[in-house]
């Protein structure tokens, strides 16, 4: 959960630097399982949708910072982000991507933040 709470409080904007794969993969968890967990209390109290809507709307920024920072940690550039637009392909290998290893030691967007 502290790496939740670090990409949207601290980091919420923060598109430098770099996040290691430990960081990326527990703010995709919690944000998944929040997601899933107010659309089932919505859909079990039969409240609006827009509050889902609010909830993917602010998580929007934290979510591209927290993404642009993890490629950062392999040593790509942020815009690497817009491969995922390419339809099935581009979200694969976004994934691959995410799931590489850190840089060892600095690389031109920071220290390692494993301390390699």
């Amino acid at each position: 959960m502290k790496w939740f709470k670090k990409c949207v409080t601290t980091d919420y904007a923060n598109f430098n630097g770099r996040a290691r794969r430990e960081e990326y993969w527990m703010f995709v968890l919690f944000n998944m399982i929040i997601a899933a967990v107010l659309g089932f209390v919505l859909g079990l109290l039969s409240l609006p949708d827009w509050l889902a809507y609010i909830y993917s709307l602010a998580i929007v920024v934290p979510n591209i910072a927290v993404s642009v920072r993890r490629l950062h940690d392999i040593g790509k550039s942020g815009l690497w982000c817009l491969i995922g637009l390419i339809p099935f392909i581009g979200a694969i290998w976004l994934l691959i991507l995410f799931c590489k290893d850190s840089e060892p030691g600095a690389n031109k967007y920071g220290e390692n933040p494993k301390g390699l």
